[in-house]
């Protein structure tokens, strides 16, 4: 089967690079990890450049994404880590567990390899957080919703000590996911900008259109600026992500 991101990751590289606020974060999260696999690498954003690394992707075209000299990189999908276990320290996954065929599984095989696992997804139950996707695309969330699994789903699946962390996005993100230009409107009317996040790819063209041309009369009119002109003293916004750092052989219980 051919990964998605052979079709829609075209430029990825350029405007994925990884915002060094989120890197930091992650960084955090993966501790004293000595090594780190990661899962869906893409081409390669927040992997650890002091540590041992080895990142798995199924899409040729994302690997291919990746710069010259970067870590070790296997052609493979999560549902099926071709390591035994116990191989790495800590397991990465950002922005990916929405893509796999089998989450269950492919969250068992990050348990299965690394004594830690750290994950960055968005959660469903901020769906109302972003005015993006309230007043102008609410197609993303009906499209996003059924593909994120909870955050209860994700500790249910990968056990042990779990903590959850908001991950805030920065007024000047420059990781180009969906929510980075939350303080950017004019940002999503470009049609590059919108080619490296994959919602756009996978909505019906028209439906989008139309409500970009809504977005485009309101930036016009100045009818966005007037609804959102707090946006404008806030440095960063919780729109739902979350760093979900799990330790599945610990006992069951929080982190303090």
């Amino acid at each position: 089967m051919r990964a998605v991101y052979d079709t829609i990751g075209t430029g990825y590289a350029a405007k994925r690079r990884a915002d060094p606020r989120i890197a930091q974060a992650i960084g955090k999260a993966l501790g004293d990890a000595a090594s780190v696999v990661n899962v869906g690498a893409g081409a390669g954003s927040y992997e650890p450049p002091d540590l041992p690394v080895v990142a798995v992707e199924p899409s040729w075209e994302m690997i291919g994404q990746r710069p010259g000299g970067s870590t070790p990189v296997v052609q493979a999908v999560a549902e099926r880590l071709p390591f035994p276990a116990g191989a790495f320290d800590a397991a990465l996954a950002v922005l990916t567990v929405h893509h796999w065929s089998d989450r269950r599984a492919g969250l068992a095989e990050l348990a299965r390899v690394a004594r830690r696992v750290v994950i960055v997804t968005w959660d469903p139950a901020c769906r109302d957080s972003f005015w993006l996707t309230t007043d102008y695309l609410p197609e993303i969330v009906e499209y996003d919703v059924p593909r994120f699994p909870t955050l209860a789903e994700l500790a249910g699946c990968l056990g042990g000590r779990i903590e959850t962390r908001v991950l805030p996005v920065p007024h000047d993100c420059v990781d180009g996911f969906l929510g980075a230009f939350w303080r950017r409107p004019d940002a999503y009317l470009d049609p590059a900008v919108r080619n490296a996040m994959s919602c756009f790819a996978e909505l019906p063209a028209a439906r989008v259109d139309a409500g970009l041309t809504r977005l485009g009369e309101d930036l016009h009119s100045g009818g966005w600026a007037a609804r959102y002109a707090h946006l404008k003293d806030q440095d960063s916004a919780d729109l739902g992500y979350r760093l979900l750092v799990a330790d599945p052989g610990a006992p069951d219980g929080r982190r303090r």
